[in-house]
Formats: structure tokens, C-alpha cells, sequence
């Protein structure tokens, strides 16, 4: 249930009520708006009658929550979170973008990508370390020597790092050099693995499910909020459809679907949602146009060479070209994106 207080409730009407849920076995989680408190109580007593709640001092009134997922549901907070990633805001009214290759592969590649994203004007610098792969064959990624090159090139071009991690082992290291930690595809559904995410205060990217409904993938999303970290963003990545052209089928519907029923933020990946190069752009324009918090993008100096993911990999001319792109979009949709890009030659297409 969701118990809205008054706009005038004192600290200790406040402090009552939730020492009142807890009582009752609720699960009590506080959400403080410009005008008043909101308390999402999880769990408890089946039979407790929420009428005794809504006579006490200081509540407007109690609210059922019907949705299965609860901290997820705008039920719960009706305005928009923005997750702040340092200095990074994503939520709010500007279109986020974050870029980068699949993997880090090596110093040099690391950091031209990295300048050439900062000068488009990229927030986030987005590269694997430790790489999920379907073959045991194919690179799996260089560990913790690839977040140290991805670390150093985000700090010297003053971007924020989103890397994946895949296991709850993971999770300290990634985050010792990651300002905000990516769950894959394949781990929308570990729910260990979002419970300890839920512990930490690392801000957390959780992509969609191959074949999750959008329901499923709020109940994940649920895991890491009922576990105290409120710094989720969705990520829409392309389901699993029986279309065979492209990787997958880009769910852009999602997008505002997502936005209804739920307060967090969503981005949106064209990359792995439709996996060929040169469909990336006019996906990731829609995106925009649909209403998306941000975008992250697979860029690589040489894609053709790539040990992982090239050709869905933009070259950083086509990501300048997307930039200037969505400068034009975002502001029909009462948005802005990112900066003026700093000139620069030498990119081709």
C-alpha cells in the first residue's frame, strides 16, 4: 500500500506511522516530495486493515497498490526519479547519451573512442570488461586490466563509466572503477544478483530481457529498489521476436508504455536492439522521438576489426552525423541533448 501523508505531517506523525507499519511486518520504504511524504509499505499482515492507518494524525490517505510490482509503480511516486550518475542527470529533460565499444580491447582503442565520444558530446563512456558471450570461444573480455583503460580514458576525457557486471563476485571490482553498473540480458532474471545490486549505492542499468515482458522486467527492476538502492534505469534492447533480418526487434513501444506505468527512467539501446550498422541510427532517432530518457551506442574506431559486436558498431563519424541528428529531434519533444560538439578532424565515416 502507498500512505500518502499531508502536506503539513510533522517528522513524528511521520516516524509513527512508519514504526506502525513496521509493526506489522511491512517493509517501509520513504519517499520525500516537494510537497509531501509518500511511505511504500511492502509485505506484512494480509488481513491488516489499512483503515487504521488512514484515521491517524497526519495521512491524507492509503492507496492499495494493484500493480504486482510496488517501489517500480507510480502509484508509488508519481513524478519522474532522476538518477544522478555524478554530475550526470538521466531522467531529466536532457536526452543522455552514452557510447562506446562492446569491449575494451586494448589502450589505444579505448582512448581514441573515448575523445572522439567526448567531443560529440557524449555523457558516458559505455565498454565491457568482462564480456557475456554465447560461444565459450569468442573474447570474453580483459578483466580488470579493461576497467582500469576504460576508467582512465573516461576520467581524461571527463566522461562517467557504465560497465556490466555479471556476477554478484563482480560486483566490488566493477564498481571500484564504474560510476554505475550494467546488468546484461542474460541477467534480468538472476535475482540473486539484484538483490546484492539492491545493497549498494552504485546506480544501476538494467537491460531488458530477450524475452521478458515489460512486467517481468519492472519486477526485476523491484528487486534492486526493495533492497534500498533507488538508482535503477531501464534499458530497452530488443526482444526476441520470429524476425529473422535483424538481431532482434527493437521495442520502442516500450518506451512510452514504460513511462505510464512507471516512474523510473528509460533508456534505449539500438545497437543489440537491432544489430546492424546502419539501421543503429534511424532506431536510435525514433528512440528519441518516442520519448527516451537517453541512448547508449556501440562506437569503435575500426568496427570492422572488432573482437566483439562490429557490426552494430558505429564508426565515430556516423556517431557525430546521429549527434547533430538529435539536436534537431530532441527539441520538437521539448528536450535538449548533450553539448555542441568540440571541432575535430580526422574521423571518417
Amino acid at each position: 500500500m502507498v500512505v500518502v501523508m499531508e502536506q503539513r505531517a510533522s517528522e513524528d506523525e511521520v516516524q509513527h506511522i512508519i514504526a506502525t507499519l513496521v509493526e506489522q511486518g511491512f517493509d517501509v520504504h520513504r519517499s520525500t516530495g516537494a510537497l509531501r511524504t509518500v511511505l511504500g509499505a511492502v509485505g506484512g499482515n494480509r488481513s491488516f486493515d489499512e483503515r487504521l492507518i488512514n484515521v491517524m494524525d497526519g495521512v491524507q490517505e492509503v492507496v492499495r497498490i494493484t500493480e504486482p510490482y510496488k517501489l517500480a509503480s507510480r502509484t508509488f511516486k508519481p513524478e519522474r526519479t532522476v538518477v544522478a550518475v555524478g554530475d550526470v542527470r538521466i531522467g531529466g529533460d536532457e536526452v543522455i547519451v552514452m557510447a562506446g565499444p562492446c569491449s575494451a580491447e586494448s589502450e589505444e582503442q579505448v582512448e581514441t573512442v573515448a575523445a572522439a565520444l567526448a567531443g560529440a558530446g557524449a555523457k558516458l563512456l559505455r565498454g565491457g570488461a568482462f564480456k557475456p558471450r554465447s560461444s565459450p570461444y569468442s573474447f570474453q573480455g580483459l578483466g580488470e586490466e579493461g576497467l582500469k583503460l576504460l576508467r582512465s580514458a573516461a576520467d581524461r576525457n571527463n566522461l562517467k563509466l557504465v560497465s556490466e557486471v555479471m556476477e554478484i563476485g563482480q560486483i566490488e571490482l566493477v564498481a571500484r572503477y564504474a560510476h554505475m553498473l550494467q546488468v546484461g540480458a542474460r541477467n534480468m532474471q538472476n535475482f540473486n544478483l539484484l538483490r546484492e545490486l539492491g545493497k549498494t549505492r552504485t546506480p544501476v542499468l538494467l537491460k531488458r530481457g530477450i524475452s521478458a515482458t515489460i512486467e517481468e522486467w519492472l519486477l526485476s527492476a523491484e528487486y534492486i529498489l526493495s533492497g534500498g538502492n533507488t538508482d535503477v534505469v531501464l534499458c530497452e534492447r530488443g526482444i526476441r521476436t520470429f524476425e529473422r533480418y535483424t538481431r532482434n526487434t527493437l521495442d520502442i513501444s516500450a518506451v512510452p508504455v514504460v513511462h505510464k506505468l512507471s516512474h523510473l527512467p528509460i533508456i534505449v539501446d539500438p545497437s543489440h536492439g537491432i544489430g546492424l550498422r546502419d539501421k543503429v541510427a534511424p532506431m536510435a532517432r525514433a528512440a528519441v522521438a518516442a520519448g527516451a530518457d537517453g541512448l547508449i551506442i556501440e562506437v569503435h574506431p575500426d568496427p570492422d576489426h572488432a573482437l566483439s559486436d562490429g557490426a552494430q558498431s558505429l564508426f565515430p563519424g556516423q556517431f557525430d552525423r546521429l549527434m547533430a541528428e538529435l539536436r534537431i529531434i530532441a527539441p520538437a519533444i521539448g528536450r535538449s541533448i548533450c553539448v555542441e560538439p568540440v571541432p575535430r578532424r580526422g574521423w571518417g565515416a
